[in-house]
């Protein structure tokens, strides 16, 4: 029986036919690099947004674990018939950071507890181990805590004891114990049995199985994503959450080092940014500061890139500034932290440093003034800055602000000002549709070599607003690999580029779409995950030009192209995005005197419909697939997918 095909079909085959057979000729200049790929090009911002550090990467599964929230007992329920004053809210002003704790008052031994929720109910894992700890002091003996783990129908999954001793002054007690099963939406049960008269604080509980089994850790999976990145830099700690709402709440790293239990939270400036997605829960506990920042930095082979608050809170919220006549303890600020970070143990910063474990310097080389701040007043103290910091610390680079956009007023107007500054680093910000970023992948073609280098600081494509629930899907990725030809083929004033925001929580987020997301078991990668991820791993050392008729490729027929050296590893890396519906043949003539290697490694992501995401159910529905290819002499062809961004590595001899 013949098959009979409509006509509709037999013009898509003989369209994608004739559009495979028009070869497209490109030529690579191997032999003429046009410059230096920035030795940090591609990296990570971090910000505590979407609970991306409390209830997220920092692996504690305790909520509010000191009763210092607003409100003290959020997160807290009370077990068995409590007999009123049993439990208070004791404020103790002589207890620097964490003056709350809770005082248990027991005149008879009956069955009274505490049950915590946990960031959005706590995951746990069968056959794992969890350390229970609290901070307490008993003025009399006798007093024992039972702690319970429960799943999410209330059944027992774990359980230990631990008894108390008898003593004027705080002392750490813990116990670990085992999970019997696996809990998505576990509970903690806090039992004290035994009468008497205790304190507690800092009611905790950690898996054992963190980020290189360090104490009371971070979580593994999501640190070990950021570690496959192989990221040349870790921006932190965001963001907004630098200025805070107000002054008061801005972030004061100073606050976030030293003893866990004397770090001073603050409410979380997400927690009531936007009206469709309050989270009343969300504060900073600080259990990840500046000093575990920096430790995470050096633990996945990053530079440390702190941003640094500069006399001024949000401008869309309150505005505040600090007149510039009291602006020097804002200055000290960033003194000190070159100390905490560089500075010899012998210093007081240094001192502490080495104290929490890290005698040796973290080599801090660049810091941020200011996120996202704008205006004449941005201008006016970022010069206070850079004129003491360029006198006293003239080795560290200074990353400056150009306000939220890549555009427009506000931003031609702190273009100009920063380049008068001859400021190092200017931070630009990208929040845009697809459409911008693939009309935009010359935008630095013409940049002056002579002027500030460029840090993309902040960029992401977005198919919906910015706070709506978006999802990182395949058309966005592809956009910004499209984008990120143009500053690849830049790296020589693109020196630094990274989404954000970096994580979201399924359960808690206020900002989308995201880089990774996470619910308290799972993480998995966007397809923008997977696109910074190949050019991070593909980076090479020299930029090489790409031409077609003799200018770059930088959308004509929906094309996008840039390629490097790697003088490393001796191998051409050349990228490709196909941003058509149908495949397409391309011929890169490589114009070199050096021999190639026939056998090469091809990396494509790929998907024919654009609005394909990555989910929880299927994390790798877009990944990259990986195949052997040959090319014959200094000709590579090859055809190229539709809606699909290729990487591919020729060894050069």
């Amino acid at each position: 029986m013949k098959r009979i095909l409509s006509l509709t079909t037999v013009f898509a085959i003989c369209g994608t036919f004739l559009f495979a057979q028009n070869a497209i000729d490109l030529q690579v200049q191997l032999d003429k690099a046009s410059g230096k790929i920035s030795p940090h090009m591609w990296g990570i911002f971090f910000e505590d947004i979407n609970m991306g550090a409390d209830g997220g990467i920092y692996a504690e599964l305790v909520k509010n674990r000191s009763f210092e929230f607003d409100h003290p007992m959020m997160g807290w329920k009370r077990l068995g018939n409590v007999p009123e004053g049993t439990f208070l809210i004791v404020n103790d002003g002589r207890r620097k950071g964490n003056p709350r704790s809770l005082k248990i008052h027991k005149a008879a031994d009956i069955k009274i507890g505490l049950q915590n929720e946990g960031f959005r109910g706590m995951g746990v894992k069968q056959g794992n181990d969890y350390e229970f700890s609290l901070l307490y002091r008993q003025a009399s003996p006798d007093m024992q805590v039972k702690v319970e783990l429960l799943n999410e129908d209330d059944k027992v999954i774990g359980t230990a004891a631990l008894l108390l001793s008898q003593g004027a002054s705080w002392q750490t007690g813990s116990v670990t114990f085992t999970s019997l099963e696996t809990s998505p939406k576990g509970k903690l049960n806090v039992w004290f049995e035994g009468a008497g008269d205790v304190e507690a604080d800092m009611l905790s509980l950690f898996p054992k199985d963190t980020w290189k089994g360090r104490s009371k850790g971070l979580r593994k999976d999501m640190v070990q994503l950021l570690a496959d990145m192989n990221p040349d830099f870790l921006r932190f700690p965001g963001g907004c959450i630098v200025e805070g709402r107000d002054l008061a709440n801005r972030f004061q790293w100073k606050k976030t080092v030293g003893p866990i239990e004397e770090r001073e939270l603050i409410i979380n400036r997400w927690n009531t940014e936007f009206n469709h997605r309050l989270t009343p829960d969300y504060f900073q506990t600080f259990g990840l500061g500046f000093y575990e920042y920096f430790l995470l930095a050096e633990d996945i082979g990053a530079e440390a890139v702190p941003i640094l608050n500069c006399g001024m809170a949000c401008q869309f919220n309150t505005g505040e500034v600090v007149p510039l006549d009291e602006l020097d303890e804002y200055v000290q600020d960033a003194l000190d932290l070159i100390e905490f970070a560089n500075g010899d143990t012998s210093t007081p910063w240094g001192k502490l440093r080495a104290e929490m474990g890290h005698p040796e310097p973290f080599y801090l080389k660049m810091l941020g003034v200011g996120n996202e701040n704008w205006g004449p007043q941005y201008i006016e103290r970022l010069a206070v800055f850079q004129k003491i910091l360029q006198e006293k610390h003239p080795e560290i680079e200074i990353i400056a602000s150009s306000g939220t956009d890549p555009e427009g007023e506000r931003f031609e107007f702190l273009d100009g000002k920063l380049r008068a500054m001859n400021i190092d680093i200017v931070d630009e910000h990208y929040y845009r549709p697809p459409a911008w970023f693939l009309s935009s992948a010359d935008r630095y073609d013409d940049y002056d070599r002579n002027g500030p280098k460029i840090f993309a600081g902040e960029y992401a494509s977005h198919t919906t607003r910015p706070n709506g629930p978006g999802r990182s899907t395949w058309e966005a990725a592809l956009s910004e690999a499209a984008f990120l030809t143009g500053l690849e083929r830049n790296g020589d004033v693109v020196t630094m580029a990274s989404y954000a925001p970096l994580f979201g929580h399924v359960d808690g987020w206020q900002w989308s779409p995201d880089l990774i997301w996470v619910d308290n078991l799972n993480v998995y990668g966007t397809p923008s995950y997977h696109v910074q991820k190949l050019y991070s791993l593909h980076k090479g050392t020299d930029i090489l030009p790409v031409k077609r008729d003799g200018q770059n490729v930088t959308g004509q027929d929906s094309l996008y192209a840039s390629a490097v050296y790697d003088a490393n590893t001796k191998d051409l890396i050349i990228k490709l995005v196909n941003y058509n519906d149908q495949p397409i043949d391309a011929n890169f003539q490589l114009d070199t005197k050096r021999k190639i290697n026939g056998d090469a490694t091809k990396i494509t992501l790929a998907n024919e419909s654009l609005d394909v995401a990555n989910s929880l159910e299927e994390p790798l529905k877009i990944q990259p697939q990986t195949t052997q290819v040959t090319y014959k002499g200094k000709t590579i062809k090859d055809t190229f997918l539709p809606y699909s961004f290729t990487v591919i590595k020729v060894p050069v001899k």
